[in-house]
């Protein structure tokens, strides 16, 4: 592995136990939710709901030292090989404000969307997550999207993806990918990682243009946008102005702020909300091609 590589959990199996958690908004939408869960199992996994897991406090899954509990028993339990996050919202960073990993060995943690706190948070550890489906949206998935996430974490490899190439070459760096409103609002935390020479994919849902405008900036003012070697866009889904108002469309926004960096860009992926959400492992070595339109994940060293 080198230095700057996540570790990757051992690979699973079906008949391995795989703990559910809710560590940011309230569950809704529990047909979803429960198909979800069904597929997990018709996989072979052992699939256990953590207590709570379905407990609200205003729009949060609970209160935070329940959820963070939730957090700390599944990351803690012996005959657990994995956690499956049940929903996005809002949460997670939340749980951070009073959090260490529990020094064990690693485990899958799967989810994006405001999961994109926690992931980044076990990347700072150098253990990989995935950036995946939500048990509220795995039964929304192609098949040939959850035969990915199952390859991934049962130990094989998966294809390239294909998107549309903004030229400037190709990179090579660790793919952090991640929700861009929750990873703008961990720059300047202790859970920010290493952002040099990284790949960044990046997705959002229901940001107006000029909100995206305003943390790309922000992105850019903190000199942590001109750190990154690549950038991989994938959707940003209802990201649209108001009606009658004056805008920039959301992609002329993406062009704007991120288009005159000199580094290798490529947009349309297949990941995000409302559509396809193809697997993205957290912190492992990948390289962007530019002129192609590729993302590929490079073999991890041993």
């Amino acid at each position: 592995m080198r230095r700057s590589d996540c570790q990757l959990p051992p690979p699973l199996q079906p008949g391995d136990c795989l703990r559910v958690i809710a560590p940011s908004g309230a569950l809704r939408e529990l047909e979803a939710f429960q198909a979800g869960v069904d597929i997990w199992r018709r996989r072979g996994y052992r699939i256990e709901l953590s207590p709570g897991y379905d407990h609200q406090w205003g729009y949060l899954a609970g209160h935070d030292a329940a959820r963070r509990q939730q957090l700390q028993q599944a990351w803690l339990d012996p005959d657990c090989r994995g956690i499956l996050c049940a929903r996005g919202g809002f949460g997670g960073t939340r749980l951070l404000e009073a959090w260490r990993w529990p020094s064990t060995e690693p485990k899958w943690l799967i989810g994006f969307s405001d999961i994109t706190s926690l992931l980044w948070s076990l990347a700072k550890l150098g253990i990989a997550g995935v950036h995946g489906p939500l048990l509220t949206t795995l039964a929304q998935e192609p098949q040939w999207s959850r035969q990915r996430l199952f390859d991934w974490i049962e130990g094989r490899s998966v294809a390239p993806l294909q998107g549309r190439g903004w030229h400037q070459g190709k990179t090579r760096g660790r793919l952090l990918p991640a929700n861009l409103t929750v990873a703008t609002h961990l720059l300047g935390t202790a859970d920010e990682p290493d952002l040099d020479g990284v790949i960044l994919a990046l997705e959002d849902v229901t940001e107006a243009p000029y909100r995206i405008d305003r943390l790309l900036t922000h992105w850019r003012a903190s000199g942590k946008l001109q750190r990154v070697g690549g950038i991989a866009l994938g959707r940003f889904s209802r990201c649209l102005p108001a009606e009658h108002t004056p805008s920039f469309s959301v992609a002329e926004v993406l062009c704007d702020r991120i288009g005159d960096l000199g580094i290798p860009v490529v947009s349309d992926l297949p990941f995000g909300h409302d559509g396809v959400n193809a697997a993205l492992p957290v912190g492992v070595p990948a390289e962007l091609n530019g002129d192609q339109g590729q993302l590929t994940l490079l073999p991890t060293a041993g």
